[in-house]
């Protein structure tokens, strides 16, 4: 698992994509080709000082495996600091950008036939898992089904459009709108596990036929849509998804005692082979007692969503306040997420160079 760093990456285009996001995209030198090599369905994290605060956020890369570029879509969010400033970026811009993360994942090669089920912005990286299984797969087959509230907000309509025209017989595409009536009166509404069932029922979609189903959208559509496909008998591992914007903590195991950070903790940090130690006092989250010590952590959306600040709790005890990414087994192996985890003992070691 490589280790994430930021670079300086330079803004080669901006293109608006709907009245409310665009496509940044950025040139990649070639002494970091290799750095920024991806598995379509990961994300950049980019960052920027925004009013004097250090600002992250997550995006999902949309271009296709061997594009010239590595391009991100960005949505404008109600309140967003960093999608309204990214909204206002301009070619020769200079943005801090941190090597591709993620595991949500289609690697290339071989023959597949997926099902790609998104919602709104969520179609982003379900984007470039189509574009680059239909350009590196030749017998593999894609069939999408994208909801969104009307069609003036559908995100990168026009390179779907492509994808259909030249893919005549592998990509099949199904829009399904929540406020714009529709011809078909089943692709009005939202992609709900009704929606699937019908669907499925009328072989729109042959769920257990695909080989993977990866899923991307805000919360209750991808737990709406993993239950009706658990339903329809799809196996766990072929539900893969994104989550984006989660609307409730899940259960930690284990995670009954109380959620607050001993007090005067001491916690060492081992990454890059050195040893680091800083105290954090009670309720202090963990992330913001490393950075107040002068110590830079490995972290991206700092919500237990994305696995970037994984590491494995070496010494002591603790327990993490929620979880979106890892795996029972990294928890088994004692894997936490440093942007959740809170100590439970007077001493605890973290180390970050552990895979």
């Amino acid at each position: 698992m490589a280790k994430p760093r930021f670079y300086d990456l330079t803004i080669s285009a901006v293109r608006e994509d709907t009245a409310s996001s665009v496509e940044l995209s950025f040139d990649i030198p070639l002494t970091l080709k290799s750095v920024f090599a991806f598995v379509p369905g990961q994300y950049l994290t980019l960052r920027a000082d925004i009013d004097g605060v250090d600002v992250r956020r997550s995006y999902s890369i949309c271009s296709p495996v061997g594009s010239a570029v590595v391009s991100v879509g960005v949505k404008s969010i109600a309140g967003g600091a960093f999608s309204g400033f990214a909204l206002g970026l301009k070619p020769g811009d200079v943005l801090r950008v941190m090597s591709p993360q993620g595991r949500f994942t289609a690697p290339i090669g071989g023959r597949h036939n997926y099902l790609l089920l998104a919602a709104g912005s969520g179609v982003t990286p379900i984007k470039s898992i189509a574009q680059s299984v239909l350009q590196g797969e030749p017998e593999s087959t894609i069939t999408l089904c994208y909801a969104n509230r009307n069609t003036d907000s559908v995100m990168f309509r026009q390179a779907f459009d492509d994808l259909k025209d030249t893919y005549l017989t592998r990509f099949l595409m199904t829009h399904v709108m929540d406020e714009e009536a529709q011809d078909v009166a089943l692709f009005n509404g939202r992609m709900d596990a009704e929606k699937l069932n019908t669907m499925a029922t009328r072989g729109l979609i042959v769920p257990l036929e695909y080989d993977a189903i990866y899923i991307c959208g805000p919360q209750p559509m991808i737990e709406a849509a993993s239950e009706a496909l658990h339903v329809l008998g799809v196996a766990e591992d072929r539900i893969k998804f994104e989550l984006f914007t989660p609307s409730s903590p899940l259960p930690i195991a284990g995670s009954a005692a109380a959620a607050t950070a001993r007090e005067g903790a001491l916690v060492e940090v081992v990454l890059d082979g050195a040893r680091r130690g800083f105290r954090m006092a009670a309720g202090e989250m963990l992330l913001d007692a490393a950075t107040q010590s002068g110590l830079e952590l490995p972290y991206s959306c700092a919500n237990g969503m994305c696995a970037t600040c994984r590491c494995k709790l070496a010494q002591g005890q603790g327990t993490m306040m929620q979880n979106f990414s890892l795996e029972p087994w990294e928890m088994e192996q004692g894997f936490v997420l440093a942007c959740q985890f809170q100590p439970q003992s007077d001493h605890v070691m973290l180390d970050f160079d552990a895979v």
